[in-house]
């Protein structure tokens, strides 16, 4: 080898050194940062270990303090964990190996099983509603929120979940549609017709309704309810619907008429109530519809006969009063003459002639009593009233001063009577007839008439009581009818006691009796309070 070479030789040793060296260095170098990074690792490995740790016992005590009943299973829908509100609501523990696939009602199996297969398929399980029975047999119903759970290779491992109680839910809604179902009953066979509308578009009209218009519910959903109101009743339901669609109001009721399929009409009474929204807007307005049109013509035909009966009574009157005077006329002469004759022939005729003489004057002032008694009967009336402040004491004063009492009769007051707001003569015309009827009848040695009276609040309960021969019960209610009489022929028209009746009817009272054969009568009338001012001594 020459010298050349070996020069050459010593030159790549010293390179390969020298890049050996620098290898070297650069390995050195590595490993450090090998080294080091290495440590890194394990330190950060340990904080996250620690970190791993505290997220999962923060997980855990999430788990446990989640307010709904929490759950975890397995795939063959054994619950492996679950939170203290599933437990409490179960009524198991995780302990106890339950299935929920087990706990579901059996009217629900199919439902489950079709829901479970969703949640295998799809991954999530939402809204799932089952019956389930609890630990102490109590049926109860939940909604399952849920979603499989995988682990790191990606498999299935179980299932989880949160529920909820919805039995009391599913009880008011059961509720609601029992009451929905009942109210729709009520609504579709009430007899009254009952419309439902928002914003003029028909929304319900039951039965009652389509046969009261004649068309059926789908013509009546394409028709506005102006459709079927006549022209005459438009404006004023036109004006009442404004006020309730601005607010002003919240219902109305008026009588308006309807118009029929067939171009008929009736008349009804309709009372429009709004159904509003928490903003006050109006949201529905619910029509009853009343059918009044019979109502109607039997008003109007009460309206008729109560103007033909005023037509009739006057017509009556006059007449009462031309017959009075026509027969009372003739009456007259018959009275004159009989008297003359009794005058011009009384020794001339024997006891049974002038017997027949006095019977006929008799008979004239009876006929004479009764043209009377018809003339009062058909004048006394409401509108003719002249009510001022009585003293019924000095009434009572009047009419024994007046009328005829035999000397064996007492009439007396029981008490001091009031002083009430009436008609004088109406007042004076009542108790006389009472005390005249009670005066002769009594046969007994000493005979007792006494006028008493009671407050009653809003009416005088008057008292005309007497020791006479009493009343037979079968002619209590006769006796207040007109040409009714009993006892005596000759000294009873049979009027006074139904002008009496009259007069009290005036006066919004009632009469009645009781009597006792033999022993006496009392009659009882009411008369009612005609002014607030009324006062009693």
């Amino acid at each position: 080898m020459d010298s050349k070479e070996v020069i050459l030789l010593k030159k790549a040793l010293e390179r390969q050194k020298k890049a050996r060296q620098q290898a070297e260095r650069i390995l050195e170098e590595k490993s450090k940062e090998l080294y080091d990074a290495s440590l890194h690792l394990k330190q950060t490995n340990k904080v996250l270990e620690n970190l791993l740790d505290q997220k999962t016992a923060q997980i855990d005590n999430v788990f446990v303090n989640i307010i709904d009943p929490y759950l975890i299973m397995d795939l063959k829908g054994k619950i492996i964990k679950m939170n203290s509100a599933a437990e409490e609501f179960l009524g198991f523990s995780k302990e106890e190996n339950v299935k929920l696939t087990e706990l579901i009602h059996p009217d629900y199996k199919e439902y489950s099983k079709a829901s479970f297969k969703s949640l295998y398929t799809t991954g999530l399980i939402k809204k799932f509603r089952p019956g389930i029975i609890t630990k102490n047999n109590g049926l109860k119903f939940i909604e399952v929120n849920g979603s499989l759970i995988k682990d790191k290779k990606g498999n299935i491992s179980g299932a989880q979940g949160v529920f909820r109680d919805i039995t009391a839910e599913l009880e008011m809604k059961n509720l609601l549609n029992t009451q929905r179902q009942r109210l729709d009953i009520i609504v579709e066979h009430s007899p009254l017709g009952i419309w439902l509308t928002s914003k003029d578009a028909l929304i319900k009209v039951n039965s009652t309704m389509q046969k009261m218009l004649g068309y059926t519910e789908e013509e009546l959903h394409s028709m506005n309810p102006m459709e079927i109101t006549s022209l005459e009743s438009l404006n004023a339901s036109k004006e009442y619907r404004e006020k309730l669609f601005k607010g002003e109001i919240d219902d109305f009721s008026l009588v308006k008429k309807y118009l029929r399929k067939d171009g008929s009409s009736f008349s009804a009474k309709t009372t429009v109530s709004a159904v509003r929204n928490n903003k006050g807007e109006l949201r529905y307005e619910v029509a009853l519809i009343e059918d009044i049109t019979h109502e109607i013509e039997l008003e109007e035909e009460k309206k008729q006969l109560v103007k033909d009966l005023e037509s009739s009574n006057k017509g009556l009157q006059e007449y009462a009063h031309i017959v009075s005077h026509d027969l009372k006329s003739p009456l007259r002469s018959i009275s004159a003459l009989t008297t003359w004759m009794y005058e011009d022939y009384k020794d001339k005729l024997d006891d049974n002639g002038v017997y027949n003489l006095k019977m006929m004057q008799d008979k004239v002032e009876s006929m004479d009593k009764l043209i009377d008694g018809i003339l009062k009967y058909s004048t006394i009336k409401s509108d003719n009233l002249d009510n001022s402040i009585v003293d019924v004491n000095e009434v009572v004063q009047e009419i024994k001063d007046i009328i005829f009492i035999p000397d064996h009769v007492t009439v007396k007051t029981a008490n001091k009577l009031p002083i009430i707001y009436a008609d004088r003569t109406k007042i004076h015309q009542l108790i006389q007839n009472f005390l005249s009827n009670a005066v002769v009848h009594i046969e007994r040695e000493k005979g007792l008439v006494e006028v008493g009276c009671e407050d009653r609040g809003t009416h005088w309960e008057f008292s005309v009581k007497d020791n006479g021969v009493g009343i037979p019960k079968e002619y209590h209610e006769k006796i207040f009818k007109i040409f009714q009489s009993i006892g005596n022929k000759e000294r009873s028209t049979g009027i006074g006691l139904s002008i009496v009746k009259k007069i009290i009817d005036l006066y919004e009272g009632k009469v009645w009796l009781q009597s006792e054969i033999g022993k006496g009568t009392t009659f009882f009338f009411t008369l009612k309070k005609q002014d607030e001012n009324t006062t009693s001594n």
